[in-house]
């Protein structure tokens, strides 16, 4: 039994990217369907799609890399846990790396970044931070 869907997600994006592979697959939810649509809207990722599959659906991404081959996501952290829930602000929600990183955040008006959440004036569950 997962107990921690996110992560398990984080950690496949990780993972290859390490070896650079061309897309991953993983189980389909909402919040990863919103956490993926957050990554493209922020160009860390090419796209994504629902793959039609026996017994649930899967989600792939296809994971964007620069032209020699470099990585664009660099560091992937999970930052709310099942065990410890991290929760923020608007007014709290400060730039990653002087933004050239981001915030996942998932509000009562679905997962966004911390630059949308910040327009917004939107708090909520900080999911992840991506650089």
């Amino acid at each position: 039994m997962m107990t921690d869907p996110i992560a398990d997600m984080l950690t496949r994006i990780r993972n290859a990217v390490r070896v650079e592979r061309p897309h991953v697959d993983m189980p389909l939810s909402k919040v990863k369907r919103g956490l993926a649509e957050v990554l493209k809207r922020e160009g860390y990722i090419w796209d994504w799609e629902e793959v039609e599959n026996k017994p649930a659906n899967n989600l792939r991404i296809h994971l964007k890399y620069g032209p020699n081959g470099e990585r664009v996501i660099r560091r992937i952290r999970r930052v709310s846990k099942p065990g410890r829930r991290v929760y923020s602000g608007a007014a709290q929600l400060k730039p990653i790396l002087g933004g050239l990183g981001i915030s996942v955040i998932s509000t009562s008006r679905g997962v966004v970044s911390d630059r949308e959440a910040r327009q917004r004036k939107l708090g909520g569950e900080v999911l992840c931070e991506i650089w």
